[in-house]
């Protein structure tokens, strides 16, 4: 017949799962600090392929468009990083909380000032942001990534009274 089956797990067994454990944990952090995407598919494809990913997983069918010049000037890799996080939140706070049925990305290189900077929009037609919010995590740490590199953040109505994510993040010197 069959048997009932003692199954003893062994310290080592016990180790190697939370050695495994752990690495998953690293594995994580280290996707945090540089998306894999960031380095197999660039910055401007990297975020048209999260966005297709969101636009998969919405039952509405929300619509993304992802503008940007041919070729970006040289990024240095925390602004590339940043600009991505904060693209994502974007896209996903269009998705999750406002019900947006499209929402435009646009990356832009900017002349200010005798610097160059990366301009970033993410505008939605959802239901906007509610009168009373309290800033998210989310919004709080688009804001944090945008001026820890010395550059702008801003949130607020876009012209289809939806919400418009703007952030300025200096590339360097012109």
């Amino acid at each position: 017949g069959q048997g009932g089956r003692t199954h003893l797990v062994s310290p080592a067994m016990a180790a190697a799962a939370a050695v495994t454990g752990r690495l998953t944990d690293v594995r994580g952090l280290v996707y945090d600090l540089r998306p894999p995407a960031l380095d197999q598919l660039g910055l401007v494809l990297a975020i048209q392929d999260y966005a297709e990913q969101c636009v998969l997983d919405d039952e509405a069918g929300m619509h993304v468009t992802v503008t940007a010049p041919e070729q970006l000037p040289p990024l240095s890799a925390a602004v590339e990083v940043a600009a991505y996080h904060i693209a994502r939140e974007a896209i996903t706070n269009a998705t999750r909380h406002a019900r947006a049925r499209s929402c435009s990305v646009r990356l832009a290189p900017e002349d200010a000032a005798g610097r160059l900077d990366l301009i970033l929009e993410v505008s939605d037609d959802g239901v906007g942001l509610p009168a009373e919010r309290p800033a998210g995590v989310g919004l709080h740490s688009m804001r944090e990534r945008a001026e820890e590199l010395g550059g702008k953040f801003s949130v607020g109505p876009s012209s289809d009274g939806g919400t418009r994510v703007s952030a300025r993040l200096p590339i360097g010197e012109e």
